[in-house]
């Protein structure tokens, strides 16, 4: 995959809205295990938690299923990574926003959720919507699978929240975080004449995604 995409901090699709943090909704996704008595005279199945590993290994899993080695793949939260590129699964994160790319022959295609609050169920509900779009190849409809995921395919590289605070890198101390903010925000609030609602929501997200990379 491309240098410019990493796994961390979380990089939104550039044209991909966001989903305001009000609206976000808890999922119903789990993972069903089979519990046996400690008796030893029989089992019952329980449904629990996803975690976040769980979340991730659905992505790759789906993907897999397309033929999308695990090389070509990044999932991108801000999660900080574990030694193999991946989002721990003993962090959480204050966005919940999940970001996949991968790349498919000459393509690179990408998905984008935060409509759940928590990492997890959006990594889930990405591995669902593949799922459900290999359900079209299933029938015989490769072609039309194919022109579904166009729609898909990636945009230029994602800002990271330094580029959108116009730092030249993310390095930073929380000072210059937050004095870059208050200049852009002064400027680009909805309340003041010309200002950009969508533009102050994406800063107001820079500032905080940087100010996490710090914690």
């Amino acid at each position: 995959m491309s240098e410019a995409i990493q796994a961390f901090p979380l990089q939104w699709p550039v044209g991909w809205r966001r989903t305001e943090e009000w609206r976000r909704e808890r999922a119903k996704f789990g993972k069903t295990e089979r519990h046996f008595f400690s008796s030893g005279t029989g089992s019952y199945m329980r449904k629990r938690d996803l975690s976040v590993a769980d979340g991730v290994q659905r992505v790759l899993e789906e993907l897999g299923r397309m033929g999308v080695t695990r090389d070509d793949v990044v999932i991108i939260t801000n999660i900080p990574t574990r030694l193999d590129g991946l989002p721990r699964s003993d962090r959480t994160a204050v966005d919940p926003g999940v970001a996949v790319y991968w790349r498919k022959g000459k393509d690179t295609r990408c998905m984008a959720i935060d409509r759940y609050d928590r990492v997890q169920d959006n990594l889930a509900a990405i591995a669902a919507t593949i799922e459900a779009m290999r359900a079209i190849e299933r029938h015989g409809g490769a072609t039309i699978l194919d022109r579904a995921f166009q729609g898909f395919t990636a945009l230029p590289a994602p800002e990271s929240w330094w580029q959108v605070l116009g730092l030249s890198s993310p390095n930073v101390t929380r000072e210059q975080i937050e004095q870059a903010h208050r200049s852009l925000i002064m400027k680009h609030h909805p309340d003041r004449g010309g200002g950009d609602t969508e533009l102050a929501a994406r800063i107001n997200r820079a500032r905080d995604q940087g100010l996490e990379a710090l914690s």
